[in-house]
């Protein structure tokens, strides 16, 4: 699988890339306030990436500091992540990642603050 460039999101609130193992990386701005706008873009761009074929998304979510009413809804929108794994390093990261519950993503999702055991998790066989 082939490298995608770092695709820049709202004005480089976000870096968005399809690394050579499959993963998509998704890498929010530290101290960012997310809009619906912002999380729908990134959502379009993650589909035109994946050009209708499933592939997991890190979304590393460092030190965010608000995420709209609006924007949180958006999140539960279907898009072509198979797996999302959520990472963080704070329990403020904790809180923004589980303001949703498990059930209301459209796929498998989990919040890690170890970028190994987060990558390991999106790359392992999900009939395991």
């Amino acid at each position: 699988m082939s490298r995608v460039k770092p695709i820049s999101i709202n004005g480089a609130k976000a870096i968005l890339e399809l690394r050579e193992d499959g993963v998509i990386h998704l890498i929010w701005e530290p101290r960012a306030s997310l809009g619906v706008d912002d999380i729908r873009a990134a959502m379009a761009r993650v589909n035109d990436i994946c050009n209708g074929s499933p592939h997991p998304l890190l979304v590393e979510m460092t030190e965010i500091n608000t995420v709209s009413h609006d924007a949180r809804a958006a999140f539960s929108t279907p898009t072509a992540a198979s797996r999302i794994a959520l990472l963080g390093s704070s329990p403020v990261d904790r809180v923004i990642a589980n303001f949703r519950g498990a059930d209301t993503y459209p796929c498998p999702t989990r919040f890690f603050s170890d970028r190994a055991e987060a990558r390991n998790w999106l790359l392992q066989d999900p009939n395991s």
